[in-house]
């Protein structure tokens, strides 16, 4: 028989817990690579190593499970998916009992259905809380189970009182030890996903539970607050740690000017948990119900995504400069957008900091610029402005709770709301969201190009980065660039000038590119007063279908909307800006009179 494959060392994960799988035969059909087995009756053919389970579920049947999950390697220690399979003295668990020889398979016989009733009683016995006052109630896998099965008392008893205190040490987790069923999802998807360790089971036999280092609370041990391990969870033992009665009580005062910035992902998500299907996009239906909550101005986070975006390119280019001069640069540099992976590498990777982009995240700019330009401008006082972002991650919690996000003196952001928490806000109003009237953000804060929009989408931050950058370089539209998607160099860095160049139009022609940056190129030639800067595809807010589109004459940061010169959504000294010294050899003009000093292209 084959080897497993062995464990990738790549991998902070051990190789305890990274999953040993065999390689796929060639010609599985010639050495016998399918085999037969029946499940009630049911005759199936399934590859061979296919799970009891698996097989089950492309028939059709369905099998329960609580400590199964598609993302995560098996465990097979909630039993809940026991089978009887004939010629076994017990029953078998149906996710871990791999076919590899014809056998049959009842899933529901009378043996079956009293071990599952009595492996729930079991798990019920240890399981303190009402289930009304659980947050997870209508949406726990524990209790739709309890409900299946019957389950209409507890026959091994019930805690009368917590024997464990919750854990609200941590901005983005709060953990309740008394709901743990111990199925060990959120230890698989801790290391084995996420390769972080912050969870790990403790102890043996009936003393096992799940805990963390030195048995610390979560907001004291190494934790990235990505949520990942909420998501796995089965009951209420994991949940956000939701401020929305803080976010009322500031909607209540009539001291506090309240504003609300919502991002792309929860306007396209929050119509499921009013019964729509994944994707409906609700964001001026939400506005509206913003304000029916008591808002005082919703804004949309793409136009701080916007500033992001130019703060991320200009950032960029200035580190391309210092590599072109022989200088040392950071490079590649990482987008800092994400708190999660921000907080991974101060943790794992600390020598990668140099790399990170200095500017903060959307979010945290979009507060900064809340409680500095726009109180300045609106004549409110920074304390008396209550910030709130409606985010798709439970890790902007902890971000906007960081000590160092107050560019005002005081928090850039207040609160970090999840798409559920939203959505039961809305509910407690008695809103109908899927029928309210649209509304539009309010000014000056609901216009955003098309970078801002594709920041929700997976690889959407580095293709903003990259298009604007390409942009301001070239002076020309990506869309021109790369109109019948032939992508070559359009010019190089440093190197002889290569046959078929033509340096009046500002194209060297193919060729490797320089040692600093892999064929990335700086159009250069032409009136370096003509245009005052590249000319930008913007999208207008088309929130409905596909957003039109036309060419706009971007502004500076500085002179968006009045914003101060030095942007207050800087997270550390940044490099020195752009000079504005006159035009010459070597210089190209960007957006404002700034001026990009290059190498000449030979």
């Amino acid at each position: 028989m084959t080897d497993p494959a062995p464990a990738n060392p790549s991998r902070r994960a051990p190789a305890s817990q990274q999953a040993q799988v065999l390689p796929a035969p060639a010609n599985a059909a010639a050495i016998g690579g399918s085999v037969s087995l029946t499940i009630n009756g049911t005759a199936l053919k399934v590859p061979l190593g296919t799970t009891i389970l698996e097989a089950a579920r492309t028939a059709g049947i369905q099998i329960p499970t609580l400590c199964h999950h598609p993302d995560l390697c098996i465990a097979g220690v909630c039993r809940i998916c026991c089978v009887e399979v004939e010629g076994q003295r017990t029953l078998q668990a149906a996710c871990a009992y791999p076919v590899t020889a014809p056998i049959k398979v009842s899933t529901h016989t009378r043996k079956v259905r009293q071990a599952r009733r009595h492996v729930l009683d079991l798990l019920l016995s240890e399981h303190f809380g009402e289930c009304y006052a659980c947050g997870r109630n209508l949406n726990c896998e524990l209790q739709s189970l309890a409900r299946d099965y019957g389950v209409d008392g507890f026959r091994f008893g019930h805690p009368e009182r917590p024997r464990f205190p919750i854990d609200r040490s941590s901005y983005s987790v709060v953990r309740d030890r008394d709901k743990c069923i111990l199925c060990r999802r959120c230890v698989r998807t801790c290391i084995d996903l996420q390769e972080v360790g912050t969870l790990e089971v403790l102890g043996r036999s009936d003393r096992s539970r799940i805990g963390t280092f030195l048995e610390k609370p979560l907001g004291g041990v190494v934790c990235i607050n990505c949520g990942q391990c909420i998501n796995r969870c089965p009951t209420g033992a994991l949940r956000a740690n939701d401020p929305t009665d803080e976010v009322w009580a500031a909607i209540q005062d009539p001291a506090k000017h309240v504003v609300i910035q919502t991002a792309p992902s929860p306007r396209a998500a929050i119509g499921e948990c009013f019964g729509l299907p994944p994707g409906r996009a609700l964001t001026l239906e939400l506005n509206t119900a913003l304000r029916l909550c008591g808002f005082d101005k919703v804004f949309d986070t793409n136009f701080a995504a916007d500033l992001t975006i130019m703060e991320e390119t200009t950032e960029l280019l200035l580190r391309l400069r210092e590599a072109l001069a022989g200088r040392a640069a950071a490079l590649p540099q990482f987008s800092s957008c994400s708190p999660g992976w921000v907080k991974y590498l101060e943790h794992f990777h600390p020598d990668y900091l140099p790399h990170l982009s200095t500017a903060k995240s959307p979010q945290q700019m979009f507060g900064a610029v809340i409680k500095t330009w726009y109180a300045h401008q609106h004549g409110l006082a920074p304390r008396d402005i209550v910030t709130v972002a409606l985010m798709p991650c439970s890790a902007k919690k902890f971000e906007c709770n960081r000590p160092e996000m107050d560019a005002s003196g005081f928090k850039d952001v207040d609160y970090g709301l999840t798409t559920r928490e939203l959505a039961k806000m809305i509910s407690e109003t008695g809103l109908d969201l899927v029928h309210l009237p649209k509304s539009d953000f309010d000014a000056p804060f609901g216009t955003a190009t098309g970078s801002g929009v594709i920041f929700g989408a997976t690889g959407g931050v580095m293709e903003a980065a990259l298009r604007t950058l390409l942009e301001l370089v070239t002076g020309e539209p990506v869309e021109d660039l790369y109109r019948h998607a032939d992508i070559t160099p359009r010019a190089r860095l440093r190197g002889d000038q290569a046959p078929g160049a033509d340096p009046a139009k500002g194209r060297p022609g193919p060729g490797p590119a320089g040692p600093a940056v892999h064929r990335l190129g700086l159009a250069q030639g032409g009136d370096p007063q003509a245009g005052r800067g590249p000319r930008h595809r913007q999208r207008q807010a088309g929130h409905g279908g596909h957003p039109a589109r036309r060419p706009v004459q971007p502004l500076p940061l500085h002179r968006v909307h009045g914003l101060p010169r030095r942007l207050p959504g800087r997270r550390r000294p940044a490099h020195p800006h752009l000079s504005r010294h006159p035009p010459g050899p070597g210089r190209r003009h960007l957006p404002g009179g700034f001026l990009l000093s290059y190498p000449q292209v030979p």
